[in-house]
């Protein structure tokens, strides 16, 4: 049912109700104003022949016949319009219309009563009546058949009062009604010509001035734009997971054909025990790579899915010490210091430290000095105008500090380096350098961390000459609007093919 009916019907019903109701009340207050009319003049008339009835008593008790037929001809013209009754010691004396003998009527000195009999209504009032050597009881009487046909007057005009309010305010209230519900009627019809799934039209509406319209296209407008940022984030958890399952195809294919190879070797019966052992430790290098790599996957995939509402303020330093001890446990035969001081970052805490065990792990494998020995120290530190920086590598220095609204993480190692050339490929999704037994994504997930945050990741040569440094650098604060993340890219499918050391923040 259409809103303006559903009001239609709402006031109609309402009218007519109220019509009723007053019609009550005025039909109430009509009946006690006959009635208060009808005593009044009741007492008036008793009153003015209350002198013709004593003498018609005087006349009655001392036996004088022609007076008393005289004197009650002349109460009774005097009466007029009402009845009269009146009883004394020697009999009763009545008159014009009034109700039978055996109806009881009221006491003297009370009010106008109603009295019925005979199928009919009556209003009855006594005044006692004192004289010298006389007594006795007036009752006048008028019947209620004009009062009551007045009410009954009323009463139809009020019935016809509600039968012709109940269509006419009906039919004002569905016009007003559709009058006021068209600028949602315009709304509902600019929606339904709405598909998000093939148009990215989307709602206009011109305000009507009309609050509860007004709101409701806002609201309209909001949902739909909920839906586009949702369709949106599906749509790139779907690509995620479609270059998950390609990337894992296409990268996990080799290493579980060599593991099938090795495996069907160690099945020869007199496969001798040195290639037996070689064999093994092959096994165990592909499944260190498959792990690996399944695990750098993962956290690909979970960068490329986090969302804004996952950043909160933290201090890098103290993420740089919980990975600084895990590269510990990992290396015992490393060399690790750090020093630190606070550096607050707005960002995704697990995604930085996912950042910083990448670019100690790569350390520890890639920057071993000649003699084999990784010395790795790691620095906090506040440097105005500079930034923040972590360093880490086979005797290098990781720094942490804030400036210029900016967190930067340096790692320094003293390994052979990384020409010119190559600092920008090895960036690039499962980019393995010569002898690598690694998965190729560790540098990756540094870079996407890095962007993830708005920020810039570096490689250049160490602070001696010797070795490299991987510079990163972040925005301290709220990196991007609310709701939203600074940067968005499918690292699982697309690899990084620019160069991080010129990465440039969206505007």
């Amino acid at each position: 049912m259409k809103l303006s009916t559903r009001i239609a019907l709402a006031v109609g019903v309402t009218v007519s109700l109220l019509v009723l109701a007053c019609g009550w009340l005025l039909l109430a207050l009509v009946a006690r104003d006959l009635h208060s009319a009808e005593d009044s003049h009741l007492k008036t008339r008793a009153t003015a022949i209350a002198e013709d009835a004593r003498t018609l008593l005087r006349a009655a008790a001392n036996g004088q016949p022609t007076a008393e037929e005289n004197r009650q001809r002349r109460l009774f013209n005097a009466a007029l319009d009402v009845g009269v009754r009146l009883t004394g010691p020697d009999g009763t004396f009545s008159g014009g219309p009034q109700p039978g003998p055996s109806v009881a009527l009221p006491a003297p000195g009370r009010g106008p009563v109603t009295v019925r009999g005979g199928g009919r209504g009556w209003r009855a009032y006594a005044l006692p009546v004192e004289g010298a050597q006389v007594s006795g009881t007036l009752w006048v009487f008028s019947p209620d058949t004009a009062s009551r046909t007045e009410v009954a007057l009323v009463r139809r005009r009020v019935v016809t009062t509600a039968l012709l309010a109940a269509p006419l305010s009906a039919l004002l209230a569905w016009a007003i009604a559709s009058a006021a519900t068209r600028p949602l009627g315009r709304l509902r019809k600019a929606a339904a010509g709405l598909d998000p799934r093939t148009t990215s039209v989307r709602l206009e509406h011109r305000p009507t001035r009309i609050v509860e319209v007004d709101d409701l296209a806002a609201t309209l407008r909001t949902v739909l734009a909920r839906y586009d940022e949702q369709a949106v984030r599906t749509a790139q958890a779907l690509d995620t997971a479609r270059s998950f399952a390609a990337a894992a195809s296409h990268e996990l294919r080799n290493p579980l054909m060599s593991m099938g190879t090795n495996l069907h070797v160690l099945a020869h019966p007199n496969l001798p025990d040195t290639e037996r052992a070689e064999v093994v430790e092959d096994l165990r290098r592909e499944h260190g790579r498959l792990l690996g790599m399944l695990v750098a996957l993962r956290e690909l995939g979970r960068g490329d899915l986090v969302e804004a509402d996952a950043f909160r303020v933290f201090d890098v330093a103290e993420v740089a010490d919980a990975a600084v001890a895990e590269a510990r446990r990992r290396a015992p035969d490393a060399v690790l210091t750090l020093s630190a001081e606070p550096a607050p970052l707005h960002g995704w805490e697990p995604g930085i430290r996912i950042l910083l065990d990448n670019l100690l792990r790569n350390a520890l494998a890639h920057g071993r000095g000649p003699e084999g020995r990784a010395e790795i120290a790691v620095g906090v530190s506040v440097d105005v105008g500079v930034g923040v920086g972590v360093g880490a590598g086979g005797g290098g220095d990781v720094g942490a500090g804030r400036a210029g609204g900016h967190v930067r993480v340096t790692v320094d190692d003293r390994g052979p380096g990384i020409a010119p050339g190559d600092r920008e490929e090895v960036f690039r999704r499962f980019h393995r350098g010569p002898g690598s037994t690694g998965s190729g994504l560790g540098l990756t997930l540094v870079a996407q961390q890095a962007a993830l945050h708005g920020g810039t990741v570096e490689l250049d040569a160490g602070p001696d000459g010797a070795g490299t440094r991987c510079t990163v650098r972040l925005p301290s604060g709220d990196p991007g609007r609310e709701g939203e993340l600074p940067f968005r890219r499918d690292w699982l499918a697309v690899t990084a093919e620019r160069s991080q050391s010129s990465h440039k923040e969206p505007s």
